[in-house]
């Protein structure tokens, strides 16, 4: 079974009610008001689409920080047994939006930066190819070569905007 079949990504200015209300459950906050919002939706048998993932990236010039991601449980459970299981052999629904959207901004951004705040959260980014930068829960995917200098000035600029 393809994933394809049934999960849909995108990002979108138009963050649909149930990603919000997900994010406000799971962070106690808004969602934020600005730009780049992922929602992986789940495609159910009779074709009704409902999130079942949101990550929200901000735009800081040559790096893209990654943070507010969360997952749906009670839409997970309502799939199928071998959706479920087509979903593990990617690494979960976060792991397949997380990788999705690394290729979509990776033509945008040479590094794409996580904080980790979460042992479940950094081993899914650790999974999808992050690696570990000089600062504790600072992660970065490096979505082309960098040199030594600039690595070390977009590792320091997205430090001094933790925790995101």
């Amino acid at each position: 079974m393809t994933i394809e079949r049934f999960i849909r990504l995108e990002e979108t200015q138009h963050v649909p009610d149930a990603a919000r209300v997900l994010f406000e459950r799971k962070y106690k906050n808004a969602i934020p008001d600005f730009p780049h919002h992922i929602v992986a939706y789940y495609r159910a048998s009779g074709g009704a689409e409902v999130p079942a993932c949101y990550i929200h990236f901000t735009d800081c010039g040559d790096i893209l920080l990654g943070g507010g991601a969360c997952v749906d449980d009670r839409v997970l459970r309502k799939m199928s047994a071998d959706e479920r299981d087509a979903l593990r052999t990617v690494g979960g629904i976060y792991q397949f939006a997380l990788t999705w959207s690394v290729r979509h901004f990776s033509d945008r951004f040479a590094a794409v930066f996580g904080y980790c705040g979460d042992a479940l959260a950094e081993r899914v980014d650790r999974a999808a190819g992050f690696e570990s930068t000089a600062y504790d829960r600072l992660l970065v995917y490096w979505t082309r070569e960098v040199d030594a200098e600039r690595r070390h000035r977009m590792v320091e600029k997205a430090q001094a905007f933790t925790p995101f």
